[in-house]
């Protein structure tokens, strides 16, 4: 690849949702339906999303967010951020941040 040229790939992302990695860490799991889950991987499997580019909804695990509650993962989107408390219902999650099944 040529330095300087910038490349477009396509994606079909409708939206795109970040999950801070070090809350997800500090829980060690918290979600789905034995709690044993992180928020990434549940929100996923719950709303049948693949992972990568190819997926309908990017759900993505950053690095930390800087917002650190206690026992709770915070989960950002343009237009504002949410502090998920560990063992949260998925459907309410997803259902909070717009999101529905396939």
């Amino acid at each position: 690849m040529e330095a300087g040229v910038i490349r477009r790939l396509p994606s079909g992302w409708e939206d795109a949702i970040v999950v801070c990695g070090k809350c997800s860490k500090k829980l060690g799991g918290g979600f789905g339906a034995k709690g044993r889950q992180s928020l990434v991987k549940a929100l996923r499997k719950r709303l049948g999303l693949g992972k990568g580019r190819k997926a309908r909804v990017g759900i993505v695990e950053t690095k930390c967010l800087g917002v650190c509650p206690k026992r709770a993962v915070v989960v950002g989107r343009a237009g504002g951020w949410l502090v998920v408390p560990e063992g949260t219902d998925v459907d309410q999650v997803a259902a909070e941040l717009g999101l529905r099944d396939r």
